[in-house]
C-alpha cells in the first residue's frame, strides 16, 4: 500500500500547482494527475455536472490502484463536499485545509475568498471558515474570467488579466481584509497581480499549498509514506489535446519534467495518444 502512487485532479492544470508543492515536500513519492481539459472550466456549470465529472476523475484514478486522492479542484471540492465519504482511501479536497490556514493567518477577522461562480455559490469555504470560528467575518468574490485567462496564457503582467482583476478586487480593499484565500488552484499562477491589486499587507492563502501540507500529515498519519530515498514519478493524463498541455504545464509546475503525458477519452476511459513532455 505505502509504494502505491497518489493521485490528483483538477478541471485543468490548476491542480498542477497542488503537485508542485507536493513535489516539494514528498518528492519521492510517485503521482498520477489527471487534467479534465477537455471539459474545462468546471466552475460555470450544474451541480449534477460537476457531481458527474468529479466522479469520473475519482474512477479514472482508482484504475491506478492509488493510495490517496486529491481533489486539487476549488469547484469540486466546494460543489461535491461527500465525494470522498465511499472511498476507502485517504481523500482530500481543498476547502477544509485552506480555511484552517486563513482562519489562522487573518489578525483583523476579515478573510476575503476568490472562486470560480460554482465555488462561490456553494458557500462551503465561507462555512468552513464560519464552523472554525464564527466571529470570522467573510466576503467572496467569484472571478469567472481567471481560469480561461490562466488556461490561455494571460499571465501575471498581462495588462489584460490586470484589468479583470481591479474589476473583480475592488471589493476587498474596501472591505479592509488581511487575509485572501485562493479558492481556486490557478489562482496561484496570477498571484502577484492579485497581490498587487489587493495591496501587499494582505496574506495571500494559496489553497494548493495547503493542500500539500495537509495531504502530507494525512499519508504520514495513516503511515503510508512510501519511504523510498529515489526521486518519485509523475504520470499526466489530460482528456484535450496534449500539446496545449505541454505548452503551460512547466510554467505550473515551476519547472521543467521530461515525462509522457498522455490523452484519454474520459467518457470511455481509454487512451488514445501520448508524448514526452519536456
Amino acid at each position: 500500500m505505502k509504494n502505491k502512487p497518489i493521485g490528483v485532479f483538477d478541471s485543468g492544470l490548476g491542480g498542477l500547482t497542488a503537485v508542485k508543492e507536493l513535489l516539494k515536500i514528498l518528492p519521492h513519492e510517485d503521482i498520477i494527475y489527471f487534467g479534465d481539459t477537455g471539459r474545462v472550466p468546471y466552475g460555470n456549470r450544474s451541480r449534477e455536472t460537476i457531481t458527474k465529472y468529479a466522479q469520473e476523475d475519482v474512477s479514472f484514478l482508482l484504475s491506478f490502484d492509488v493510495k490517496m486522492i486529491i481533489a486539487a479542484c476549488g469547484t469540486v471540492s466546494s460543489v461535491v463536499s461527500d465525494l470522498g465519504e465511499n472511498l476507502n482511501i485517504p481523500f482530500t479536497g481543498v476547502v477544509k485545509p485552506t480555511a484552517k490556514a486563513a482562519a489562522v493567518a487573518t489578525k483583523n477577522g476579515k478573510i476575503g475568498i476568490i472562486g470560480t461562480t460554482a465555488t462561490i455559490k456553494a458557500a462551503a469555504y465561507q462555512n468552513e471558515i464560519k464552523r472554525i470560528n464564527n466571529k470570522i467575518e467573510v466576503f467572496s468574490q467569484d472571478c469567472p474570467l481567471f481560469v480561461p485567462l490562466v488556461e490561455n496564457g494571460f499571465l501575471d503582467n498581462d495588462p489584460i488579466t490586470l484589468e479583470v482583476a481591479k474589476r473583480y478586487l475592488s471589493l476587498f480593499k474596501e472591505k479592509g481584509i488581511d487575509t485572501l484565500i485562493l479558492g481556486c488552484t490557478h489562482y496561484p499562477i496570477i498571484s502577484s497581480t492579485i497581490s498587487k491589486v489587493v495591496g501587499s499587507h494582505v496574506k495571500i492563502i494559496d489553497s494548493g499549498k495547503e493542500t500539500a501540507s495537509f495531504a502530507f500529515k494525512k499519508l504520514k498519519a495513516n503511515n503510508l509514506l512510501n519511504g523510498k530515498t529515489n526521486p518519485g514519478n509523475c504520470s499526466f493524463y489530460v482528456s484535450d489535446t496534449i500539446e496545449s498541455f505541454s505548452k503551460t504545464a512547466n510554467l505550473f509546475l515551476g519547472k521543467t519534467l521530461n515525462q509522457t503525458v498522455k490523452k484519454i477519452n474520459i467518457d470511455m476511459q481509454t487512451f488514445e495518444t501520448d508524448v514526452t513532455l519536456k
